[in-house]
């Protein structure tokens, strides 16, 4: 009778470890999404309670999304040399640390420091580029709509998150908001630490996919994470397709999380839609860009990624520059047009971006790449958060922000076409250091 309990080795393969890990790796990831875009439904509450302006609020979000992209290709390095279950379990108790400690804080400074370093290196360790290093390293099929479902987690990371943050910021306050932030952090960074494993050869496994016949190889470690951050810095900016990379993501950062997952629910709280209303709406983005992201991955397995990035960026900048005309005190059919179809394209240009990484500078140094040309989304998020809180300090709209959006947007969809297919000289083929 317990030969017949008794699981086969058959039926313990089933299912590959890739995708479990995959999984932890979507919850984190979720986790951390929500985390973020919860600083933009929060903004008012703090406003009110201490007085603080738009300037200074808009600030301490424009310090953390900074801090957030540039710790990005840092945390690639990190974890290319501690292993990705230790960085992330340990940003994760930075982040609820961070967010618990907000709530007893008494001046602006207080909240730049938390929202600005403590926040941002913990999300910024737990973001992309941790889900990029996970698929290239666990699959070698299906990999593009892995990434694909990785990116789609910030949209599923708000459609969580944004409408419970919204009502408790709302109803009890923002201290609530916070508590629950810090407190899912605080339960996932344990799972991680447990249960994650750093690569497929640490637990005598092959990538999914891979050759039955390939050895089991695990990742070369680094002699030293910021050096090789550094160094892979130094050697992909020689090459044109790196600087066209890292000013495209910039610009899909200031039209992104920098302006509408900022600002959204503020511009149009000025049109007179309540506050609860306008995080639906961003929220929804989130559901709809979930579906569009994973077809992108989808799709990157088998289009030119550079077609696809000039169609996203193209549409994205239509889009933007309709929305002064269609914010509303209520939801009308256009703007509801508009909310599933900038949401369809809100983060569709990562797995395109991620492949290009690594077509151009080889699977060893994608990561840190990438780490990289993230950062600059950030940069780019964070100077539109800055840029869109002055102006609405200084011109009582939002205008000028929209349209900035997208005129850019339609310049990115130009560049990227200028992106080289395939490796860009020998740098490109050079091993992690």
């Amino acid at each position: 009778m317990s030969a017949v309990l008794e699981p086969t080795p058959a039926r313990v393969r089933r299912v590959h470890r890739a995708w479990w890990v995959a999984l932890l790796t979507l919850g984190a990831l979720v986790a951390t999404a929500g985390f973020r875009s919860s600083t933009g439904a929060l903004l008012q509450p703090l406003e009110e309670e201490f007085g603080w302006s738009r300037a200074t609020t808009s600030g301490a979000v424009t310090l953390n999304l900074v801090v957030y992209g540039l710790t990005a290709p840092f945390a690639a390095a990190l974890m290319a040399r501690f292993g990705v279950r230790r960085v992330a379990a340990v940003a994760l108790v930075m982040v609820g640390l961070g967010s618990a400690l907000t709530t007893v804080m008494t001046a602006a400074w207080q909240l730049w420091l938390l929202w600005g370093f403590a926040v941002g290196i913990g999300t910024g360790s737990v973001a992309l580029v941790f889900g990029a290093i996970v698929a290239d390293r666990w699959f070698v099929r299906h990999r593009g709509l892995v990434v694909g479902v990785f990116s789609g987690a910030s949209s599923a990371g708000q459609l969580v998150f944004l409408p419970v943050i919204a009502v408790l910021a709302d109803g009890p306050g923002w201290r609530w908001a916070a508590l629950v932030v810090a407190g899912t952090a605080l339960v996932l960074a344990p799972a991680i630490w447990l249960l994650m494993a750093d690569s497929p050869a640490a637990v005598g496994r092959r990538p999914y996919g891979a050759d039955p016949q390939s050895p089991v190889l695990a990742p070369e470690v680094p002699v030293g994470a910021a050096r090789l951050a550094l160094v892979t810095l130094r050697d992909a900016a020689r090459h044109r397709a790196f600087w066209i990379l890292m000013a495209t993501f910039w610009i899909c950062g200031w039209s992104t999380n920098g302006l509408i997952g900022t600002h959204f629910v503020a511009a149009a709280h000025d049109h007179g839609m309540p506050a609860t209303t306008a995080a639906s709406m961003l929220a929804l983005i989130g559901v709809f860009d979930l579906v569009g992201t994973i077809a992108s991955g989808w799709l990157t397995d088998r289009v030119d990624p550079r077609l696809l990035l000039a169609v996203y960026y193209g549409l994205r900048g239509l889009s933007l520059l309709a929305v002064p005309w269609l914010l509303a005190e209520v939801v009308h059919p256009s703007l509801f047009v508009f909310i599933v179809f900038y949401g369809l394209d809100w983060v569709a240009t990562v797995p395109p971006t991620i492949a290009l990484c690594r077509a151009c500078f080889g699977p060893a140094r994608a990561g840190v790449v990438f780490g990289w040309v993230f950062a600059s989304h950030m940069v780019g998020a964070g100077a539109a958060a800055l840029y869109a809180g002055v102006l609405r300090e200084a011109t009582g709209d939002y205008l000028a922000a929209w349209l900035t959006a997208g005129l850019l947007c339609l310049g990115a969809a130009v560049a990227v076409l200028l992106v080289p297919q395939g490796p860009v000289g020998t740098d490109a083929e050079s091993p992690a250091l």
